[in-house]
């Protein structure tokens, strides 16, 4: 059976020392080993959030992910396999999205933890037992972002950024209350809005093949997809000089990029 491997980390400290990608990846191997099922590659996305999705486009709003559902649609895979489903979705709107698109690719899950899982099983005892796991991943996650919430609200409300990683475009330091321009970054969010102007009825999907073609990088040195072009184009106010969080406005706060 040929497979391929999902991890996924949601904090930018779990990203920064990678213990938490390397045991999924680890685990996954060695599973697939004991299953004697072919892996062909595993995907990952580093530091964002399960519930991540892209309303407009209706669709899971994570780079490794889509790097996957590309490779889904080119090669003939039979399974992802992930620690728990909870890598894959932690919201019920993104669990819609993901089972849609494995059901449209022929592909299930399998889950490490969650054996007996599938998406396209409708016993109800696994209903009940799966349901109240994806349940409880829910609250947990909600929780969280409770705590956070109001440590990023009080960093706010006395002048400071309250973002986890900084925006692309800017670089923090840890332990600092401000961003400052990451010029060589800059030139990149410049080239964007650049295109946009001059191509107004452009696609997404055309802006990034552009920057790719003039050797334009990501934050992580890889070539754009029309997610990250998405990114930058919805915080033209941000890259403009305003800083917003929650019901909070400050204008001066860090520096303009246009």
């Amino acid at each position: 059976m040929n497979v391929i491997g999902y991890v996924r980390v949601s904090t930018q400290g779990q990203a920064k020392d990678g213990y938490s990608l390397a045991y999924q990846q680890d685990e996954i191997r060695s599973y697939c080993q004991e299953q004697g099922w072919d892996l062909i590659t595993i995907y990952s996305d580093e530091g964002i959030s399960g519930a991540k999705v892209n309303e407009d486009a209706l669709e899971v709003d994570r780079i490794g992910f889509q790097s996957m559902l590309s490779a889904l649609s080119t090669q003939s895979i039979d399974a992802v396999i992930v620690l728990n489903t909870s890598r894959l979705w932690r919201s019920d709107i993104v669990k819609v999205l993901v089972h849609r698109e494995f059901k449209k690719h022929g592909v299930d899950v399998q889950s490490i933890e969650q054996p007996t899982y599938s998406i396209h099983k409708k016993d109800p005892n696994d209903f009940l037992i799966n349901g109240l796991m994806e349940l409880l991943d829910q609250y947990q996650r909600l929780e969280i972002a409770l705590k956070l919430g109001r440590g990023r609200n009080q960093k706010a409300q006395q002048g400071g950024y309250a973002g986890g990683r900084a925006t692309f475009g800017y670089k923090a330091k840890k332990g600092q209350k401000c961003i400052t321009v990451d010029e060589k970054q800059a030139q990149t969010v410049r080239r964007v809005f650049e295109i946009k102007e001059q191509h107004k009825a452009w696609s997404l999907t055309q802006i990034a093949e552009l920057l790719n073609e003039e050797d334009f990088k990501t934050q992580q040195g890889s070539m754009f997809t029309k997610v990250q072009v998405k990114r930058i184009l919805d915080k033209r106010d941000f890259y403009s000089g305003t800083y917003r969080y929650g019901d909070i406005e400050a204008i001066g706060l860090h520096e303009a990029i246009l």
